[in-house]
């Protein structure tokens, strides 16, 4: 199966209201239907944008305020899945449960489902500065395109999880991120190729570019979309399917194939899958 994904390297720039906002992000999905894309990814974090609307005297709103732009998201990106007949992952959004704050990964379906997933690693400045709570439980969700997974930003940079997310048969990793320099983003992307090689799947990146002056740790924004496959013969060589231009406002996509994932996982040049050693280190208990 050939599976066309294509990435939004999302240009974070302040605005007056929610229908800017939603006008940008109607500009990139139909930008994704013209190439005929599958999925399109989002970056974690970009409805950050939001808080740069500001209250009545003018000062950007706190983290605190993302969640009342909830149901207009959700009902945004719900509308385009259905009318574009395509998945849209989009990028994180953070939910209030319980009184606490969740960075939220979230699948809309062309049939009006929604799917989310809560970052499970929460890095130091989410957990000082905007007092998140990491996520609890861990899915993978199927498509009629197969089994894909949603790991955010950090989470790609602790394998045992995604170890777990092939085991559980996910062929896709989808990572939205956000990384504010050239230390956060390599990162995030180095261990999203180490990913590639261990569990011979492919992985989905992209964050967020651009800046929003008034927003608190939203100023700085170092991103760059990548579709990344395993490192072998049927692959690209540096297992780099597509890429962005650094911190440009753009989109990239391209195509997936399943069929050669199932052959490297049997005959390829090395067989990383198939040799992971489960009686000294298993998938999950």
């Amino acid at each position: 199966m050939k599976i066309r994904v294509s990435a939004v390297q999302y240009e974070l720039r302040t605005i007056r209201n929610f229908g800017e906002f939603a006008a940008q992000v109607e500009h990139y999905v139909k930008t994704a239907q013209e190439f005929g894309a599958d999925f399109v990814l989002f970056p974690e974090f970009f409805t950050t944008q939001l808080l740069s609307i500001g209250d009545e005297q003018g000062h950007a709103l706190p983290i605190g305020a993302l969640p009342d732009f909830t149901v207009m998201y959700t009902a945004l990106f719900r509308k385009l899945a259905a009318d574009t007949n395509m998945y849209l992952i989009g990028g994180t959004h953070v939910l209030r449960k319980n009184d606490k704050l969740y960075n939220v990964a979230h699948l809309f379906y062309p049939d009006g489902r929604v799917a989310e997933q809560a970052k499970l690693h929460i890095t130091p400045t989410e957990v000082k500065e905007w007092h998140m709570q990491p996520g609890e439980t861990f899915d993978v969700f199927e498509t009629d395109k197969g089994v894909v997974s949603l790991l955010t930003c950090y989470d790609i940079e602790f394998p045992e999880i995604v170890r777990m997310a092939k085991a559980k048969g996910a062929d896709i990793i989808f990572c939205p991120s956000c990384t504010d320099d050239r230390h956060g983003f390599h990162r995030v992307r180095y261990t999203c190729h180490a990913r590639t090689i261990e569990n011979q799947l492919y992985v989905v990146t992209t964050g967020t570019v651009g800046s929003l002056p008034t927003v608190d740790f939203m100023r700085a924004n170092f991103g760059q979309a990548a579709i990344i496959s395993p490192n072998d013969i049927p692959f690209p060589p540096r297992g780099i399917v597509a890429e962005g231009e650094l911190n440009q406002d753009m989109i990239v996509t391209g195509d997936l194939d399943l069929s050669l994932l199932y052959q490297v996982r049997e005959s390829g040049s090395v067989t990383t899958w198939r040799d992971r050693r489960t009686d000294l280190y298993p998938d999950w208990k």
